[in-house]
C-alpha cells in the first residue's frame, strides 16, 4: 500500500495522477479526487478480468477506447495492467478533437507510455474502417461516448468480432425523437402512456435505447450483463453494460429485438439496432 495514501495502488504511477489531476501537484488527495480515484477503481475491477482473460489467449492484445477525450482511461489501463501485464499490447484512442489527441500523445510520452498508446483523430464511425487499427481487436471500451457514438462503438466492436465491449452508454435522443414524433399514432394503444408525457419520453426513450443495444448484442451471440457504477452519484450516466462473446444462440433475441421495435412504432430504427440472426417471419 501507498504509505501516503493507502487508497491508491501500490502499482500506480503517482505522477499519473498528478497528470489526470487525481492527485494534486503536491501529491494530494482532495475530497473530490478521492471520489474520482473510487470510480476509477472500481471501473477497473470490471475491465481487469477481461484483459486478463484475452491475455491468456495471445500477449498481443489490443483494445480501442471510443470516445477517449483525455484518454483518462486509457492510461489507468495502460499504468495499471498493460504496462506490467502486456508489455506486447496496445491502447488505441480515438477522439475527434484533435488538442486532445496531441495533449495525450504528449503525456504518453512525457511518462514513458508511447510504446503501447496509440491515439487517433477519427470519428467513432470512421474509425471502423481505417487502417490505422488492427484488424483484430479484443477489447473495445466507450465511456459517455456522445449522441450515436455508443452505437458506433458498438458497430465497431461487432465489425471487429470484439470479445468484449464494456458501455457507459450516453445520451442518445434519437430513440426519444422517433417515440415523440409517432406519439399521437401510438396513443391509440395503452403501452403508449409509458412516454406521453415529455419528460417521460425522454426517460422511457434512453432506457429504451439501453434495453435495445442490449438486444442488439445478444443476438450477435454475446452474454450481456448490466449493472451499476458505485460512486458515479453525481451523474445520472451510471449505467454499465458488459458484453462477452460466447457465441450464444441468436434467433431468440434477435425475434425480440424486432418485435419490441414494431411493438413501439421503431421500425425506422432497425438499421442502428440491427440484429445478428434474422428473426423468424
Amino acid at each position: 500500500m501507498n504509505a501516503q495514501h493507502p487508497e491508491i495502488r501500490p502499482e500506480q504511477s503517482i505522477e499519473l495522477l498528478k497528470q489526470l489531476h487525481i492527485l494534486t501537484r503536491d501529491g494530494k488527495l482532495n475530497q473530490d479526487s478521492r471520489r474520482k480515484l473510487k470510480q476509477v477503481y472500481h471501473l477497473y475491477q470490471f475491465i481487469e478480468p477481461l484483459l486478463a482473460e484475452a491475455l491468456a489467449e495471445r500477449p498481443d492484445i489490443q483494445l480501442v477506447d471510443h470516445g477517449a477525450g483525455k484518454s483518462y482511461l486509457g492510461f489507468i489501463l495502460y499504468d495499471l495492467f498493460f504496462r506490467q501485464h502486456a508489455p506486447a499490447g496496445r491502447i488505441h484512442g480515438i477522439e475527434t478533437r484533435d488538442e486532445l489527441v496531441m495533449s495525450s500523445r504528449r503525456l504518453a510520452d512525457k511518462l514513458g507510455f508511447a510504446a503501447g498508446m496509440r491515439f487517433h483523430n477519427l470519428s467513432v464511425a470512421d474509425s471502423i474502417g481505417s487502417d490505422r487499427l488492427p484488424a483484430r481487436i479484443d477489447v473495445v471500451t466507450a465511456l459517455h461516448a456522445c449522441n450515436t457514438a455508443t452505437d458506433d462503438a458498438i458497430r465497431f466492436a461487432l465489425e471487429k468480432h470484439a470479445r468484449f465491449i464494456v458501455l457507459v452508454p450516453c445520451c442518445q435522443a434519437e430513440v426519444a425523437a422517433v417515440l415523440r414524433r409517432n406519439k399521437q399514432q401510438a396513443l391509440r394503444q395503452p403501452i403508449a402512456e409509458l412516454w406521453r408525457h415529455p419528460i417521460h419520453t425522454r426517460e422511457f426513450g434512453s432506457h429504451l435505447t439501453n434495453v435495445l443495444r442490449c438486444l442488439q448484442l445478444e443476438s450477435h451471440g454475446y452474454q450481456v450483463s448490466v449493472t451499476e457504477l458505485v460512486g458515479w452519484e453525481h451523474s445520472m450516466k451510471n449505467e454499465l453494460i458488459i458484453a462477452s462473446y460466447k457465441n450464444l444462440p441468436r434467433r431468440r433475441p434477435a425475434e425480440r429485438l424486432a418485435e419490441l421495435l414494431r411493438t413501439l412504432g421503431l421500425e425506422e430504427l432497425g438499421e442502428r439496432f440491427f440484429a445478428g440472426a434474422t428473426p423468424a417471419v
